[in-house]
C-alpha cells in the first residue's frame, strides 16, 4: 500500500521550499498544519479551549524547530452548525491565550459552516537578523542524535482515549509542552532539527532520507516509545564537540536529553503503522 501523503507531496517536489517543517523564504518561515475532528482529535476528549490551544501549539512547534520566532497567524475554522455563541467564545479564547503567550498577532483567515470542527493554522515566523534557519538536512557522519524529554507517555494516553478512558488534563497529548527558550539557545550548535509529531521512528526515517544516512544506536528503543506520536519533543543532531555546551544549556532550562545514537552510513526504515491514531494489532 502506498503512503498517500508522501505520494501527494511528491507531485510538488520541484519546489525548493518543500521538505522542512516550514518554508524558508528570505528571513521568514511559513508553516501550516491541519487539526481536524475525528482525524487528530475527538471532541469528547478535549474542551473547545484545549482544542484551539493545541491547534496553535502544534504549528508554533514547527516554527521553533526551524529557529524562527512566530509573529503572525492565519486561522481557517470549519464551524459545526450546532455551535452556540458560548462555544465560539470558548474556542476563540484558546486561540487568543496562545497568541498572547507567544506574542503572535492573528491577522485573518477564513470560516465556513461544517458538520464537524476542522482547524488549519498558518504561522508566519521570522528568523533573527544574525541567525540561520535550522533545517532537516545537514546531519554529518559522527553527529550525535538526541531527543528532548521522555517519550512514550503520549501513546499510552492516546490508547486510553481510543478505548473510551480519561487522561490527565496535564497530559502532553492534550497540551504539548514546547521547549522554545532551550531550542533558541542550542540552535547555533546543532546540524538538524525537527519536532516529533508522528513519532521518533517516523522522524528518524525522514532524517535518514533527507541526509542519506543511517544511525548507530547505543540503546534499545521499544516500539511503544519510538512509535509514540503527538509528542512534540525535539529531535536534533549535533557535532560531539558541542556536547558539553548543549548539556549545560539543557541543565539551565531543566530539559532532559536522550542521546541515543550517532549518525552513520546506511539507511533507516520506520516500522510503525502509517498513522498513530490507528490501533496496532
Amino acid at each position: 500500500m502506498i503512503n498517500k501523503e508522501s505520494y501527494f507531496i511528491k507531485q510538488f517536489i520541484k519546489s525548493k521550499y518543500i521538505g522542512d517543517d516550514g518554508a524558508v523564504i528570505g528571513k521568514y518561515v511559513y508553516s501550516m498544519d491541519a487539526f481536524f475532528e475525528n482525524v487528530h482529535f475527538k471532541r469528547e476528549w478535549m474542551s473547545l479551549k484545549q482544542i484551539a490551544i493545541k491547534s496553535m501549539l502544534v504549528n508554533i512547534s514547527d516554527a521553533i524547530v526551524m529557529n524562527a520566532i512566530p509573529k503572525y497567524a492565519l486561522l481557517s475554522v470549519a464551524i459545526p452548525k450546532d455551535f452556540t455563541k458560548k462555544n465560539l467564545k470558548e474556542l476563540a479564547s484558546g486561540f487568543k491565550k496562545i497568541a498572547k503567550k507567544y506574542n503572535i498577532e492573528i491577522i485573518g483567515g477564513d470560516t465556513i459552516s461544517n458538520n464537524k470542527l476542522d482547524i488549519s493554522v498558518t504561522i508566519i515566523s521570522k528568523i533573527k537578523k544574525r541567525a540561520k534557519a535550522t533545517k532537516r538536512d545537514g546531519a554529518k557522519i559522527g553527529d550525535i542524535v538526541c531527543n528532548t524529554g521522555t517519550l512514550g507517555k503520549v501513546k499510552k494516553d492516546l490508547d486510553l482515549l481510543l478505548n473510551g478512558k480519561k487522561v490527565s488534563k496535564n497530559s502532553k497529548f492534550i497540551t504539548p509542552k514546547l521547549n522554545d527558550k532551550f531550542f533558541y539557545k542550542i540552535a547555533p550548535y546543532i546540524t538538524t532539527a525537527m519536532d516529533i509529531s508522528d513519532g521518533l521512528f517516523f522522524e528518524l526515517a525522514r532524517l535518514s532520507k533527507q541526509n542519506k544516512v543511517g544511525f548507530d544506536f547505543n540503546q534499545k528503543i521499544e516500539k511503544s516509545i519510538g512509535c509514540s506520536g503527538e509528542e512534540y519533543e525535539i529531535l536534533f543532531t549535533f557535532n560531539p564537540k558541542y556536547k558539553n555546551k548543549i548539556e549545560k544549556i539543557a541543565k539551565k532550562y531543566n530539559i532532559d536529553l536522550n542521546m541515543f545514537a550517532t549518525v552513520s552510513k546506511g539507511k533507516y526504515n520506520c516500522s510503525c503503522v502509517e498513522h498513530h491514531f490507528k490501533k496496532e494489532n
